[in-house]
């Protein structure tokens, strides 16, 4: 298989072969190796980081900011608006596409995972495993600690209250708390 054939595979929302498609694991390790680079420049090193951050993923604003560490499994597929922040320690598993509007702010140690793992053993064994693509929209907030799960989509205007697990879609501008995560109020 081709790597595009394998990325399309891996992108499709079906059960792909994870663990033994060297193709992918040989782009994981690339870009691994690229969130290493970038977490070991010095914060002060602006352009630097900036032109870093501007390889590793799929589209940026012109505006952005993610702090150091940050870790992300292939970056083509992150997505990010104009005046994007991320706090340290945000981790992206992106094995499906993740998408952030513009004006999401993202606190310290926040997850998002695109990765469905089977509950069945023998296709966990088997390296089985499919992705499902989060979508965040404009004016986002999410404090910190926030996880969220694969298949997601956050409507605009709407903040994640710190430690919630994201499991399910969250509508336009409310606040939601929890784990795991449900509406509270309107905004």
């Amino acid at each position: 298989m081709t790597i595009e054939e394998r990325i399309k595979e891996m992108m499709s929302g079906e059960l792909y072969q994870a663990t033994a498609a060297v193709e992918l694991l040989e782009l994981l390790d690339r870009c691994h190796d690229a969130c290493e680079r970038y977490n070991s420049l010095p914060p002060s090193a602006h352009a630097e980081r900036e032109a870093q951050m501007r390889r590793l993923l799929g589209r940026t604003g012109k505006r952005f900011k993610i702090l150091s560490p940050f870790v992300c499994d292939y970056g083509f597929n992150i997505e990010v608006g104009e005046d994007f922040f991320a706090n340290m320690n945000m981790v992206v598993l992106d094995e499906a596409r993740v998408t952030f509007g513009n004006n999401v702010f993202i606190g310290p140690n926040c997850s998002f995972y695109t990765p469905v793992h089977p509950l069945e053993v023998e296709p966990r064994r088997r390296g089985l495993e499919r992705s499902l693509p989060i979508v965040v929209g404009d004016d986002v907030w999410f404090g910190g600690n926030v996880t969220v799960l694969p298949g997601v989509t956050i409507g605009s205007g709407t903040v994640i209250g710190a430690g919630s697990v994201v499991t399910r879609d969250v509508p336009a501008g409310v606040l939601a708390v929890g784990n795991p995560c449900r509406v509270i109020r309107q905004l």
